[in-house]
């Protein structure tokens, strides 16, 4: 189980959730800067956000986890 989203104040809060749209996957920057977990900051996010908002968020996780295509060889291998 995750967890439970930690208690911030309101400035402290506007800089996690910031840190973690800024970061690209957005867990690596939010943990470093603020010591926050992944399953800390899910649940942190799922509080404070709205739920479309969440989901882009989470998207945006998802697309930079995801693998990327393999370039062909150039000499047609």
């Amino acid at each position: 189980m995750a967890k439970p989203a930690p208690k911030l104040t309101a400035e402290e809060l506007k800089r996690v959730i910031a840190t973690a749209w800024d970061d690209t996957p957005p867990f690596s920057k939010v943990m470093l800067e603020h010591g926050i977990g992944h399953g800390e900051l899910v649940a942190l996010l799922k509080r404070e956000l709205t739920p479309s908002a969440y989901k882009l968020w989470a998207a945006k996780g998802k697309a930079a986890k995801a693998p990327t295509k393999r370039s062909t060889w150039p000499h047609g291998r």
